[in-house]
């Protein structure tokens, strides 16, 4: 871990002025947060949302904050296919340059196997392979010339979790057809994440593109993931999980930042993990972390990308490198 300096928080970041960022699950929590951060800081904002009721909700509550915000409302179903096309072809018909991607949205620990629209196991096919294809589908746009010669490069920012510690990569068993748990199923998908993060950053770097692709974790965060996910089970403990994370959990504010700063700060390098600066990476501030040793695997990285590819029918157009 490198050691933190300065305890970096959103009122660190810098102008955002004439950049755009598109933002899944923002209508939320953590995603939430983000937008209204960006916001703030005169970026225009993008709330990818599966409910446009709760998105305009969440537009609405920006407004009220910084009233001469630019916020729209993308509908947007990770865990549908067809949606995640429709919404890219919708944002790649306005012509706009991204500046920022960041692949928030996602299910946690959900107590009996759930499939998405497409046959996936939900947490897998929802926190990996939605955004797998999304950020796909977006690619032209991310790579496209900004409006702003010599503005920095596009940022494609990869939530993750330190729920990755302890998950395995079972290519046999992917999406759990086998022997379903919930909480092993979630660190697989945020294992994922990280192999997604890294291996698109080593893409990005062969091909001289014009972006950086980085992964981050909000530590332990009070959010309604928590709720919706492993709160929903039958036993004492499912039951009572919202109520202990909502005391001993950082808030969803205070998860945002690593986000923020992997958005943000002109330091930020491709390929890296930020998390948070406190015990076991639990709390704190924004600080630049260690994943596993097995997150950095390359080879199963980049079988993971290949199996992807064929479950989504995503194929990533980058640059031919230039010599």
């Amino acid at each position: 871990m490198t050691p933190a300096t300065h305890k970096w928080t959103a009122a660190d970041i810098p102008p955002q002025a004439a950049r755009l960022a598109l933002i899944t699950g923002a209508n939320s929590g953590i995603g939430f947060h983000t937008a209204l951060e960006l916001a703030r800081a005169r970026c225009g904002v993008i709330l990818g949302c599966r409910d446009r009721i709760k998105g305009d909700a969440a537009r609405t509550r920006i407004l009220a904050q910084v009233p001469a915000a630019h916020v729209e409302v993308l509908p947007l179903d990770l865990a549908s296919l067809e949606s995640i096309r429709a919404a890219a072809d919708r944002f790649l018909s306005t012509g706009q340059h991204l500046d920022l991607l960041i692949n928030n949205a996602g299910v946690m620990a959900l107590p009996r196997r759930q499939l998405t629209r497409d046959g996936f196991e939900l947490q897998f096919g929802t926190n990996h392979l939605g955004h797998f294809a999304l950020t796909g589908l977006l690619m032209p746009a991310v790579l496209s010339p900004g409006p702003i010669s010599g503005a920095p490069m596009s940022r494609i920012v990869t939530v993750s979790s330190i729920a990755h510690r302890g998950a395995t990569m079972d290519l046999a068993n992917l999406q759990w057809e086998r022997g379903y748990r919930p909480w092993p199923a979630y660190r697989r998908s945020k294992l994922a994440n990280l192999f997604f993060g890294f291996e698109l950053e080593r893409r990005l770097e062969r091909a001289h593109a014009p972006a950086i692709s980085i992964v981050v974790h909000p530590g332990v965060s009070n959010t309604n993931l928590f709720a919706s996910g492993p709160g929903q089970g039958r036993s004492l403990i499912a039951k009572l999980t919202p109520a202990f994370i909502a005391l001993f959990a950082q808030s969803d504010a205070q998860g945002a930042l690593p986000t923020l700063y992997a958005a943000t700060a002109p330091e930020i390098r491709g390929g890296r993990f930020y998390g948070c600066d406190g015990f076991r990476q639990m709390y704190g501030y924004p600080v630049e972390v260690r994943a596993e040793t097995q997150a950095y695997d390359e080879a199963l990285a980049a079988r993971l990308w290949e199996i992807s590819e064929n479950l989504t029918g995503v194929q990533y157009r980058l640059p031919e490198r230039q010599s």
